[in-house]
C-alpha cells in the first residue's frame, strides 16, 4: 500500500535470493490494474518500479501540465486504456467521475500519485499527490520522509502531514515507537539528523510527536488525509473505511501542534 523503500529492495536480494524478478508496483482497484509493475526482461534497479503497464500511456506532468523525466510530478495517463472505468455507480451526469480523475488535467487522467519517471524509463512513486507537503512552496513527497525515518531502529512506523503554521506549512512527523521504547530530545535530534542527511532541510520536521496508534484503512495503508483533517479540526468524512477509525482521537487537540 505504499512504495518499496531502497533499502527493501537490498534487503531481499541480500538474505532471499539474489536472482528474482522484485516487481513493486502501482495502480489501483479502480483501473483494476497497474499503471507501473515487474516486467521478466527488463533489469531492476533498487527503488524503481521497472516500467509502465502495456496499453497504458503513462507520463509524469509538472504543474504547467507538461511531460517531464527525472523530475517530480503527478501520474497521469494521457490516453483511454483498456481498463478505465466509464463512470461511477449512480452518478448520471458524470460529475463525481470527472472530479475524481479529470479535474486536474483536460482530458487527461491524472491518477493522485506523486511519482517521477527515472532516466532508466523505471517509475518512483513519492506517495499520494493530495498529501504531498508544500513547506515554504517547496513540494515533498511523504515516501521520502519515510525512507529516512524507518532506518531509524526504535521507529515501528510514521505518519506525516503538513500543518497550517503562520501563513505557511509546517512538517509534523508523529511516530509510533517500538515496546518500551519513548520519544526522548535525544531519539528526536537523532530522527532529524538521518531526515536532513539524505534529503533537505525542508524535509526535516518542525514537530516529532509519538502516538501510541497509526489509523489505517481497511486494506492497511496509512490515512495521512484523515489525520491532516483531525489536527486542523475538520471533520473526517468516511470513517466506515477505516480499520481503526479510534486512532484518530490520539491526533486531536494535541498542545504540541499550539506551540511553535
Amino acid at each position: 500500500g505504499s512504495p518499496l523503500s531502497h533499502e527493501s529492495f537490498d534487503y531481499v536480494y541480500r538474505e532471499i535470493k539474489e536472482d528474482l524478478l522484485l516487481a513493486s508496483i502501482s495502480g489501483g482497484t479502480d483501473i483494476i490494474s497497474c499503471f507501473a509493475l515487474g516486467c521478466p526482461i527488463r533489469p531492476v534497479y533498487r527503488g524503481q518500479l521497472q516500467c509502465r503497464g502495456l496499453g497504458m500511456d503513462v507520463q509524469v506532468y509538472n504543474d504547467q501540465g507538461q511531460p517531464v523525466v527525472g523530475e517530480k510530478g503527478e501520474l497521469v495517463c494521457v490516453q483511454p486504456f483498456p481498463s478505465m472505468p466509464i463512470g461511477f455507480w449512480k452518478d448520471d451526469d458524470g460529475q463525481r467521475y470527472h472530479a475524481a480523475y479529470f479535474d486536474r488535467f483536460d482530458n487527461v487522467w491524472a491518477h493522485g500519485d506523486y511519482a517521477e519517471i527515472t532516466p532508466e524509463d523505471g517509475l518512483i512513486i513519492h506517495g499520494r499527490s493530495d498529501a504531498v507537503l508544500n513547506p515554504g512552496g517547496v513540494r515533498i513527497g511523504t515516501a521520502e520522509i519515510y525512507r529516512q525515518v524507518e532506518k531509524v531502529d526504535e521507529v515501528l512506523e510514521a505518519l506525516c502531514v503538513g500543518q497550517d503554521w503562520k501563513d505557511d506549512v509546517r512538517v509534523v512527523l508523529f511516530v509510533r515507537l517500538k515496546e518500551g521504547k519513548e520519544l526522548t530530545e535525544e531519539l528526536k535530534k537523532r530522527i532529524r539528523e538521518t531526515i536532513r542527511a539524505e534529503t533537505t532541510p525542508r524535509h526535516v520536521p518542525a514537530k516529532i510527536i509519538q502516538v501510541a496508534d497509526i489509523p489505517r484503512t481497511l486494506s492497511g495503508k496509512i490515512v495521512e488525509l484523515a489525520v491532516r483533517e483531525v489536527i486542523h479540526g475538520r471533520p473526517v468524512k468516511n470513517q466506515d473505511a477505516l480499520a481503526n477509525p479510534e486512532a484518530l482521537q490520539l491526533f486531536s487537540g494535541l498542545p504540541e501542534l499550539e506551540e511553535g
